[in-house]
């Protein structure tokens, strides 16, 4: 079974960054090749179902753990197994979506690479320019990295200590101790860990950069029109100048057209799987911080966890933010087309009425700046992660008093 290989228009293959590279290898969260015959199809299937019910099985061992310590009253135990559990429901939230979009998937990742993605042969100085946003991402991406080997980690240390721990707070409903259960639970532990790490850094660099470059698309229709309209200022071909302007102008807006519709493919295509992760980013932020912050030295997983998801939506917000702004502008960009200019010069008065007709309607079409949202219920923004931020800070308020109180009793 061959995964989706991304491909330029020409057919060039497209080189992808180290976390694309790897969530390209996870079978659940990255579409097969258009290629790919019947038969593996099912078996991909019958391997994307296999692993669903893996993952049904590790959430029912943690929500066991979390039932059992909370009716024990134990806090900080509770809080240990919160995280885990919480990604793991995220992940199967989203897995299911995917799962259920496989086709569609496969096709939006075609027109984006095909169409969207800027060519490093073509436009170099604009692909380093869009390919310096997602730094920040590739950061985090090594943080995710580092969370999932402190979890892998452990096997290790249970092994020199003579100990069969699982890698997550779990209690199965049966007895896990016989080696011939304890290994293959143990494996699917590791199996679990490495589809979701993957999902967590891999998603969210292939959103990221869906968006940094069609961000980086709008900025080239920007710069390509400015520089169309200093040629026909140049030339001052008084009969015909405000046709050259208005042919351009429509021209512009094909494309602009394209990338509308574009945009709306991405927030139809990611929608509901943003608003689930942000859905979920206050309380994994409360659970990893309350960890971090009552022992930092034996904790430091969850610490690195936490700026990882910090940073990630933070920087998230940052470049849909960015597209907001350029999309904003669009209406300032046909209107500083310098048509007073051109229709000062211009001999031909039909021409004149018309192109003030089609500037008019190119404001009204770009009147409204584009967002990426969860399910039209917030903007995929800054001010939307601070907000979510501020919220795990007051949950984490309030668990700190909690604890105190405890510890006064």
């Amino acid at each position: 079974m061959v995964r989706y290989v991304p491909r330029l228009a020409d057919g060039q293959k497209v080189k992808l960054a180290w976390p694309l590279t790897l969530f390209r290898l996870n079978h659940i969260f990255w579409p097969l090749d258009p290629s790919t015959g019947k038969w593996a199809r099912y078996l991909d299937k019958i391997l994307a179902v296999l692993g669903c019910l893996i993952f049904m099985q590790h959430n029912d061992a943690e929500l066991r753990y979390l039932r059992f310590e909370a009716g024990n009253r134990n806090m900080d135990a509770f809080l240990t197994g919160m995280p885990t559990y919480l990604i793991l429901v995220e992940a199967q939230f989203r897995s299911l979506h995917i799962l259920l979009h496989f086709e569609e998937l496969q096709k939006f990742l075609q027109v984006f690479y095909a169409n969207i993605y800027i060519d490093l042969r073509k436009e170099p100085e604009m692909f380093r320019r869009v390919d310096g946003k997602m730094l920040i991402n590739r950061c985090v991406s090594a943080m995710y990295g580092a969370v999932i080997s402190g979890y892998l980690i452990s096997p290790v240390f249970s092994l020199i200590n003579k100990r069969k721990d699982f890698l997550y707070s779990m209690i199965f409903p049966f007895n896990s101790d016989p080696l011939h259960i304890f290994v293959p639970l143990l494996l699917s532990n590791v199996w679990v860990g490495i589809i979701i790490d993957s999902m967590m850094f891999g998603e969210t660099s292939l959103l990221c950069e869906l968006i940094v470059h069609l961000n980086g698309s709008y900025l080239l229709l920007k710069r390509d029109l400015e520089l169309a309209i200093e040629k026909i200022l140049a030339a001052r071909e008084r009969p015909f100048m405000a046709k050259q302007l208005k042919e351009l102008i429509i021209k512009t807006l094909r494309k602009n057209v394209a990338l509308n519709k574009f945009g709306q493919q991405l927030e139809a295509q990611y929608t509901l799987r943003v608003f689930i992760m942000f859905a979920f980013a206050a309380g994994l932020l409360c659970a990893l911080s309350f960890k971090a912050y009552t022992n930092p030295m034996a904790n430091y997983i969850y610490a690195i966890w936490f700026g990882a998801k910090t940073v990630e939506l933070l920087s998230l917000g940052k470049i849909g933010t960015d597209l907001a702004y350029t999309t904003d502008s669009l209406s300032s960009m046909y209107y500083l087309t310098h048509w007073e200019t051109i229709l000062e010069h211009s001999t031909d008065p039909k021409e004149n009425l018309r192109l003030l007709k089609l500037i008019n309607l190119a404001i009204e079409m770009n009147s409204k700046p584009f967002y990426v949202t969860g399910l039209k219920y917030f903007r995929v923004s800054l001010q939307t992660g601070l907000k979510i931020l501020q919220a795990a800070f007051s949950y984490f308020t309030f668990l700190t008093s909690m604890q105190r109180r405890q510890m006064s009793n």
